[in-house]
């Protein structure tokens, strides 16, 4: 008798819990979803930059060295999911070379909005982190601004069929360096 009444039961305890997933948007059940994010990643060959002074490429006259260490990223719909706002946050580390003269650095760097496989650019922006390196600091981690980009499309899905990628903005010498020797670990 009593196994009888747990099916019953147990019934009746999914549906009261079932209850509290209602959604405040009666006409549109997702409206509190978390929206997907694209596909995030740093360039390769982009994500370091060494800065010398003079023709040498040593360590007496290197300047800066710097890396991108990651990101965090938060997806969110825009306003009639008519695409996705992406809010992110680069980290960094910066490294003050024995040529340094000034204990701040500017990093310039770039976050572009790509098509997926072809990689065609649909939008880039430029920005700066400027990093500051305290008295008897040479090496140090930090993050970029949080910046805030919109990838309008269609649909949600459309646009998390884009890419977003991270990189340092080289100048041509810098990025044959990187080519040159290859990622760094």
């Amino acid at each position: 008798m009593g196994f009888r009444r747990a099916p019953a039961f147990l019934a009746a305890l999914a549906l009261a819990g079932l209850a509290g997933c209602g959604s405040t948007d009666s006409k549109n059940p997702l409206a509190n979803a978390t929206a997907p994010c694209p596909a995030i990643s740093l360039l390769g060959d982009a994500a370091d930059l060494t800065r010398y002074r003079g023709p040498g490429q040593d360590i007496p006259s290197m300047v800066l060295d710097a890396r991108l260490t990651g990101y965090q990223a938060k997806c969110d719909y825009a306003p009639g999911h008519k695409g996705l706002d992406v809010t992110l946050r680069l980290g960094l580390a910066a490294e003050r070379g024995p040529a340094a003269t000034a204990r701040t650095a500017s990093l310039p760097y770039f976050v572009a909005v790509t098509t997926a496989g072809e990689g065609r650019i649909l939008a880039k922006a430029n920005y700066s982190a400027e990093v500051e390196f305290p008295a008897n600091v040479n090496r140090l981690q930090t993050s970029g601004e949080q910046i805030s980009i919109r990838i309008p499309a269609a649909t949600p899905g459309e646009a998390a069929q884009r890419q977003v990628v991270l990189g340092f903005q080289l100048s041509p010498e810098e990025l044959a360096l990187n080519r040159q020797r290859g990622p760094r670990r």
